[in-house]
C-alpha cells in the first residue's frame, strides 16, 4: 500500500532539489549590482514616510473580507448557474432552493455591511 506513495515522494524530491538548487545557483552566479535605488524600499514609487507599523481603520478590513465573500459568492454561483439547467424535477427545485438561501444569507450580511457604514469611505 505504501509503495502506491513512491513515485509521488520520488517526484516531490526532485522537485524540491531543483529548486534548491535554482535557487542556490541564481544567489551564486546572478548579478549582484546593489545600489541605492535599489536598496531603498518600494511602495508605489513613493518615498517612505513614517513607520511600517501604523494602524489601519477596521473599515479597510471590513471591505477587504467584503470583497473576499462576494467573490466567494461568484466562485460558488457560477459552476450552479452553469449546471442548473442540467438538472430536473426535484433536483432542480432543491438546487434552486439552496441557492436562494445561500443569496438570502450573503443579502443579509450585505444588509448588516451598510447598517454598519462598512461600505462608506470618509
Amino acid at each position: 500500500m505504501l509503495t502506491d506513495y513512491i513515485p509521488i515522494v520520488i517526484i516531490m524530491t526532485i522537485a524540491l532539489v531543483i529548486a534548491v538548487v535554482f535557487i542556490r545557483f541564481s544567489t551564486l552566479f546572478g548579478p549582484r549590482k546593489p545600489n541605492r535605488e535599489k536598496l531603498s524600499p518600494y511602495e508605489s514609487g513613493m518615498e517612505p514616510v513614517g513607520t511600517a507599523r501604523e494602524k489601519f481603520s477596521v473599515k479597510f478590513y471590513m471591505v477587504a473580507v467584503s470583497f473576499i465573500v462576494f467573490d466567494i459568492e461568484i466562485v460558488f454561483l457560477y459552476p450552479w448557474a452553469v449546471s442548473f439547467l442540467n438538472l430536473n424535477g426535484e433536483k432542480m427545485l432543491y438546487a434552486f432552493i439552496v441557492a436562494m438561501i445561500f443569496i438570502v444569507l450573503l443579502a443579509v450580511g450585505l444588509i448588516y455591511e451598510y447598517k454598519k457604514d462598512v461600505l462608506k469611505w470618509d
